[in-house]
């Protein structure tokens, strides 16, 4: 695709030399004779690159060059000047133009200076969509549900997000803890910063520490350079710190002397660096009962949980399951390139009933799967391959357990409780009546009795 160079200068022949140099690029070049055209013109297309006179009827070039600045810094400007102007040419690269050309040029002079702007340009335009891409991935729209709970989780995500106060996210592996921190970050005052992660349990202790506070050349055997670490390359943004509970003590104290004093030092070196970062922690442990075991420090917990946030598991907020599977669903067919897929009842009543140990991540994959397998316009149980461990063990949990599950913000009545109950007992007994009601608990006469009742 060509890129759009708009040329600004008044003279036509000067235009036809420059559009004839230029002529074997690829470019789609929109001309303008003076100032107020040239602005026109960058208001009304997509210009990639401006190459203009300084010396214009109208408007003259440095006011084009504050013009164009004005509305998108970005886009570079290359500026023309007479030889013996070369002070105005300087004026204009310390007011932003990318670069000057002097009359008369050398046609290697504008060639490589336009080559290499439209580099720039094009660079600058493919950070500027991936960052667009990555702002809208990541905002709390696409943390998907509605159930109260979720909700709730959001309020305090955008409560929090515009400090820089320290967040510590909790909740089980697959719930969506980095995404919300990604979330929190976008929407705060340091989204133009870089938001880098460290898995914590991923990284042994003594590699950690490295990786957080980076080291000075030949600190230990194979720093062969002076490396920064995390802290110093996350500056004015924002570090997650993912299974901060898998945190080894030796660097849970060096992290809670950088959180009271904000400074540290690289492994090996003496020299102290301001760290300008804000933390956001997550974990699938309860901290609160290493504290008591010894196993994390106190006073790291209490410095970490200034804001605390907890997901709760997809098994306690089962009516954003259907929510969520809309919305994998319609992300697989985009990418597969696909109808979306209906599913059947009997598919949407497996996905409802299942634990979900592994959450959202869980869903997602088992989604996937089925999107696989699925060769018609509709997803059925069979292509829904889950668990089998887990799908018995959700018969087996224990009545507290079971309850809260049941029993959710929609609500649920007594008697479709009961029914179920009962059902499931003559099913487990073969229909055998006085097996059932030993099962439940009732005699023969009562469990009778309200059999009649269901079958009414």
């Amino acid at each position: 695709m060509p890129a759009n160079v708009l040329l600004v200068e008044d003279e036509e022949r000067m235009r036809q030399v420059i559009i004839m140099q230029l002529s074997d690029l690829d470019l789609h070049i929109h001309e303008a004779v003076d100032g107020k055209q040239a602005i026109d013109a960058f208001e009304n297309e997509t210009i990639h690159l401006v190459i203009t006179d300084l010396k214009l009827p109208k408007v003259n070039g440095m006011e084009v060059l504050h013009a164009i600045k004005e509305k998108d810094p970005e886009i570079p400007v290359i500026v023309i000047t007479a030889y013996g102007s070369i002070e105005n040419a300087v004026k204009a690269i310390q007011e932003g133009a990318f670069d000057y050309v002097t009359k008369p040029f050398k046609e290697e002079k504008l060639r490589s200076s336009v080559i290499k702007a439209l580099q720039i340009s094009r660079l600058t335009y493919e950070v500027r969509h991936l960052r667009q891409e990555i702002e809208d991935r990541y905002t709390f729209k696409n943390i998907v549900g509605d159930s109260p709970k979720i909700c709730d989780v959001l309020k305090l995500a955008g409560s929090v997000s515009n400090t820089d106060t320290t967040v510590l996210i909790t909740g089980e592996s697959g719930t969506g803890k980095e995404l919300l921190s990604r979330a929190t970050h976008i929407n705060s005052p340091r989204s133009s910063g870089p938001f880098l992660t460290v898995n914590c349990a991923a990284i042994p202790s003594t590699l950690l520490e490295a990786e957080l506070f980076g080291y000075e050349k030949g600190a230990f055997t194979g720093a062969h350079k002076r490396t920064k670490g995390k802290f110093e390359v996350a500056s004015g943004g924002t570090l997650f710190l993912d299974e901060i509970g898998d945190m080894e003590p030796d660097v849970q104290a060096k992290l809670l002397r950088i959180l009271e004093t904000q400074e540290f030092e690289r492994l090996g070196g003496g020299k102290t660096i301001k760290s300008d970062v804000r933390i956001i922690a997550a974990t699938n442990k309860n901290l609160e009962d290493m504290v008591e075991e010894k196993q994390f420090r106190e006073d790291l917990f209490y410095r970490i949980n200034v804001f605390p946030i907890h997901i709760p598991p997809l098994r306690e907020r089962k009516e954003d399951i259907l929510k969520l599977t809309s919305h994998f669903i319609q992300g697989f067919s985009k990418a597969f390139g696909r109808k979306p897929p209906e599913i059947s009842d009997k598919g949407i009543k497996k996905l409802v009933r299942y634990p979900w140990k592994g959450n959202i991540r869980e869903l997602k994959n088992v989604l996937e799967r089925a999107m696989i397998l699925c060769k018609g316009g509709q997803i059925t149980s069979y292509h829904l391959i889950l668990n089998e461990s887990q799908e018995k063990s959700f018969e087996q949990m224990n009545i507290d357990t079971l309850i809260p599950m049941m029993i959710n913000e929609q609500g649920i009545t007594l008697v479709n409780i009961e029914n179920y109950c009962i059902k499931y007992a003559m099913k487990t007994s073969n229909n055998n009546v006085s097996k059932a009601a030993r099962l439940l608990g009732l005699s023969r006469a009562t469990l009778r009795y309200r059999l009649e009742k269901i079958d009414e």
